[in-house]
Order: structure tokens, then sequence, then C-alpha cells
């Protein structure tokens, strides 16, 4: 609810407590089907050796990079990256084979306003359309709105990636707008689709999301019984 300084001017609402909050840490984050743990040189040719199961290099389309022509090429990549704190890179690793199968990072971290973002997705075909790749995504949640405090949480994509922007509908991000022209990326245009979670609307996503990764969510070959979507309207 708006407030109104000594002008009658609505100023926002007061954050009487509001503190900075503390940087994300290189941490171990365990879920039911994955674990995401921080992005090491020792995972890189598991990932290379997974990104190259798909048929073609269109998961790379959208990145900031170029496909690695070779692993070696990849380490080096990810040896230029891993001790970085923004964006900080995580792993994921399938909890039942113990493999690393995709990694995700927070980047544009801002302790003072709490706010951090959702980048650098990618997904192996390992994780992709799995409940681990949804896993994963819920574990940064958890740790960014439980353990961090943070009052936004961010995705940008750029405004034609389509499966990104159902990927964050899906997810429970609320769609903010376009930013035109926002970027140059491999010679062409990026205009920027912006989405958000904020702090009041976690607790309800976070009943969605236990509910819909839980076991007899599942059928025996698998399936989901019930849509995260449909979690989501019910606890809305």
């Amino acid at each position: 609810m708006n407030q109104f300084n000594q002008f009658g001017q609505p100023v926002g609402e007061e954050l009487l407590d509001w503190q900075p909050r503390q940087h994300p840490e290189r941490v171990e984050l365990k879920g039911h089907y994955c674990s995401l743990t921080p992005l090491r040189p020792e995972h890189a040719a598991a990932l290379f050796a997974a990104y190259q199961l798909a048929e073609d290099t269109r998961s790379w389309t959208w990145l900031l990079r170029e496909p690695d022509a070779n692993p070696e090429a990849f380490t080096a990549w990810v040896e230029s990256v891993c001790e970085l704190a923004d964006p900080m890179h995580f792993t994921v690793i399938d909890n039942r084979t113990n493999a690393p199968v995709g990694t995700l990072a927070l980047m544009r971290i801002d302790p003072k306003n709490g706010v951090i973002e959702v980048g650098h997705v990618h997904f192996s075909p390992l994780l992709s359309r799995t409940p681990m790749s949804t896993e994963a995504q819920y574990l940064l949640m958890r740790y960014v709105f439980d353990e961090l405090g943070y009052r936004r949480f961010e995705w940008k994509c750029n405004s034609l990636n389509e499966p990104s922007r159902r990927a964050a509908l899906r997810l429970g991000f609320q769609y903010e707008g376009r930013f035109r022209q926002a970027l140059v990326v491999k010679g062409h245009n990026r205009d920027t689709d912006w989405f958000s979670i904020i702090d009041t609307e976690w607790k309800a996503l976070d009943r969605a999301f236990q509910n819909w990764l839980a076991a007899d969510n599942f059928s025996a070959d698998g399936k989901q019984l019930r849509s995260l979507e449909n979690w989501r309207k019910e606890f809305s």
C-alpha cells in the first residue's frame, strides 16, 4: 500500500525493517530428483558429453555463446566462469546417476535491494522435460526466498525464445513487459522480456511446487497426474 510524504506525494510502502541481504554462497542444494552444486572444472567433461546428446545445436541459439568445438574449449569456459561471484554458476546433478546434466546461474545479484535473477540456463537432453528440470529451478527459488530473504526473483529472455517464455509462466513468474532493442547478440537484435516472482507470491508457489514434485503426483511410468499450473491455481 502506498504511503504519502509531507507534500502529499505517494512514496510507496515503507519497509521499516529492511536490511540488505546476504550475497549467495557456493552452497549445495539437495532435492529429491536432483541436486545443485557449484560449477567446477571436473564437471566439464560430463557436461560436454551430455550436451552432445542433442540432435543438433538448437539449445545454443538463445545463449550468449556459440557451441564449443571440443571438450577442451568447454573446459576452458568452465574454468573462466566457475569462480565468479556474479554470475554464480551451478551444476545440476542427477541424483540417480550422480552425473552432471546441465547448468544454471544466479546473476545480476543486488543484495541492497533484495533482487536476483536466474539465467545462463543450459539443460541437456538428460535434464530437459523431466521433473529434475523443474526441481532445479525450485531449489534455486527456495534458496533465494527462504534462506537469503530476497524480495524479487527475475527471469529474462529473448522475446523470440518462446520455450523460455512458456517455462517462465509455467513456473509461476509474472510477465512484466518487453525491453525493445535491449541487446545485440550474435549479430542480431534482441528484445528482452522480463518476468518476476516476488516474496509475497512465494508461499503459495512453494506449496504448489512441493505438491507437484511429490512422488504421488506421478504415475508408475513417470507421467504427472496434476500439472504445476493446476497446483498453482489451488493455492493462489
